[in-house]
């Protein structure tokens, strides 16, 4: 497809064509790409050409080829790539597994394999006039609107004179703009460096287009790390800082952190159980619907019995629920939160509960941050446990563990996800400055801390809350308790100033019993004692009754017989003068004189 010198061949001496065409802001192609348009905005320039360079495996085959497809099957824009280095059967075969179906878009998406044969020998000058005649055939067969050249840097390393090779990129570049073809050329870099082959052409030509965009793929102390850069966007604002990305499920996925706009989030005032009776009454009721909750301990504090009583809480609300382990496998976390009470097997085989389990030696968060999301979203979870959180954190891997940690908070409080992480902390440290548990734990809206206490001899759990945005909550330090029965919180019990667990606050508790038990004994005695007292005054009491009783009887019997007594005697000295016919007056006055 390539022509010797022909008349079209354009003058080396011109300078860069800077012209925009379009006055304001340029119009956007969508890409389709999770993340990238958000960073630019919309998408690539309409109608320009974008130029893509990054190392091996950095994914610039698949950026341009999910571009294409996107195009077709949501802006129903027919595609051309043009592959110069790999065969477009063997790229068809490598993106199968990210289930585009490329064989339905046979039509309206053509390959063009244009690699130059391994045998080539170069004989005299040569341009792209050929190519550009059989694609412009192809464009008016096809009305295709977006075409991508991979790999530029291959055919353009045929052409030894620096002279000639501008010259192509210029004619390349024309031949764009006149037909208004939305374009990507790809081409090879060692970093941020363009590669040796065309590094002279490929850098005038980071001048020469309207955007500009590097991929990178390196590997920081064992850690894979992938991030994009849109370095220049003509006649529109963009993010200019890198931005993570992974080669997901579903293609190419840049992770970007999309702030929550003012007033878009539902707030709600209902309360979930934590899953431990006791802990909601320290929360005042529960964690918040759509809070974030951390909660942080070293090895051993009961961390992951916390996120399965959540879990199962969650169950038992009909809530669908994601638990996300890194520790144990997902069989041997359900065996063992059975022996504490907590039974998930009957939910994960009624599929409310979905386990998934990750074990982890080197690891990129970004990758467990994407897989996360698309089993949320693939179970339809309104709840979300990570146990433990921690260990996403990499050295390797600290620059973007902010993001992450920002990301996931955001994603969980728009889709109204309450989000329940673990983190794994040293005994004698917090987590590491900035690690996703660290972000985490700072910016959620519940904080529980469990510590270990060790008090004559034996270690016991204790739970305080750090923080509970919000609401109010006990500011205790409570004892965790752990049995086959279920999970509990002891009352808190201080000696001193002492918070006392375990044992010896057993034996205190028993002691203060037993000093009870005596007293209450002794009051008992006393009050018996007491009792029969006031029996004996009473009975005392009743006696002297009866004999003033007496008394008074005696008194009126005594006052009724003086009366009597006095009447008779009357009644005697009357009859007595009526006998002697004497005048009663007279003798009863003879009887009044002294």
């Amino acid at each position: 497809m390539l022509n010797s010198g022909g008349p079209d061949r354009v003058n080396a001496s011109r300078k860069p064509d800077t012209d925009t065409s379009v006055s304001g802001s340029p119009r956007k192609a969508p890409t389709g790409i999770v993340g990238f348009d958000h960073i630019t905005r919309g998408g690539l320039p309409r109608g320009r050409t974008t130029l893509l360079l990054g190392g091996p495996g950095s994914g610039k085959t698949l950026f341009a080829l999910e571009f294409l497809v996107h195009g077709l099957r949501e802006m129903k824009e027919p595609g051309i790539f043009v592959a110069f280095e790999e065969h477009s059967k063997r790229i068809r075969a490598n993106v199968e597994s990210f289930g585009w179906n490329l064989p339905e878009l046979e039509g309206k998406l053509s390959f063009v394999d244009a690699q130059p044969a391994a045998d080539l020998i170069q004989s005299g000058d040569f341009d792209l006039g050929g190519m550009l005649a059989a694609l412009q055939a192809l464009i008016e067969s096809t009305g295709a609107r977006r075409i991508v050249f991979d790999a530029l840097d291959v055919l353009l390393a045929l052409l030894a004179d620096p002279t000639a090779r501008r010259t192509e990129i210029y004619r390349l570049h024309d031949w764009l703009l006149a037909r208004e073809l939305t374009a990507i050329i790809t081409a090879k870099a060692a970093g941020d460096e363009i590669s040796a082959i065309g590094r002279e052409p490929l850098a005038f030509m980071q001048f020469m287009v309207d955007c500009g965009v590097t991929l990178n793929h390196k590997v920081v102390l064992g850690v894979s790390q992938r991030s994009l850069r849109v370095q220049k966007y003509r006649g529109t604002s963009f993010d200019e800082n890198e931005s993570p990305f992974i080669i997901g499920r579903r293609g190419f996925e840049v992770e970007v952190a999309r702030p929550l706009e003012r007033g878009s989030l539902e707030i709600s005032d209902e309360r979930v159980s934590s899953g431990v009776q006791r802990l909601d009454t320290m929360l005042d009721g529960g964690y918040y619907r759509g809070a974030t909750i951390m909660i942080e301990g070293s090895p051993g504090t009961a961390k992951t019995t916390l996120c399965g009583a959540f879990a199962q809480a969650a169950c038992k609300r009909r809530e669908r629920t994601l638990f996300a382990t890194f520790d144990s496998d997902a069989n041997e976390v359900i065996r063992n939160l059975a022996s504490v009470g907590i039974r998930l097997a009957r939910y994960v085989k009624s599929g409310q509960l979905r386990m998934a389990s990750v074990r982890i030696t080197n690891g990129n968060a970004e990758i467990y941050f994407a897989n996360i999301l698309a089993l949320a979203k693939e179970h339809k979870a309104r709840c979300l446990v990570i146990d433990p959180v921690s260990a996403w954190h990499n050295p390797g891997d600290s620059m973007s563990a902010n993001s992450v940690a920002e990301r996931l908070i955001n994603w969980s409080k728009a889709e109204g996800i309450t989000l329940l992480c673990s983190s794994l902390l040293n005994e004698t440290s917090t987590p590491p400055e900035g690690s996703t548990a660290r972000q985490i734990s700072t910016l959620a809206d519940t904080s529980i801390h469990l510590s270990d206490v060790v008090q004559a001899g034996e270690r016991n759990r204790g739970l305080s809350i750090i923080k509970s945005r919000g609401t109010d909550h006990s500011n205790q330090v409570r004892e965790l308790i752990l049995s086959d029965e279920g999970v509990t919180l002891a009352d808190t019990y201080s000696l001193g100033g002492q918070v006392l667990m375990g044992t010896l606050r057993w034996q205190k508790e028993s002691g203060e019993h037993a000093a009870a038990g005596m007293a209450d004994a002794a009051e008992k005695l006393k009050r018996v004692k007491i009792e029969a007292e006031v029996a004996e005054l009473e009975v005392q009491l009743r006696a002297l009754g009866v004999e003033l009783e007496a008394k008074r009887v005696e008194k009126a019997l005594l006052a009724r017989t003086n009366v009597e007594r006095k009447s008779s005697l009357v009644t005697k000295h009357s009859r007595l003068d009526e006998l002697r016919g004497a005048d009663p007056g007279g003798a009863r006055k003879k009887q009044d004189k002294p």
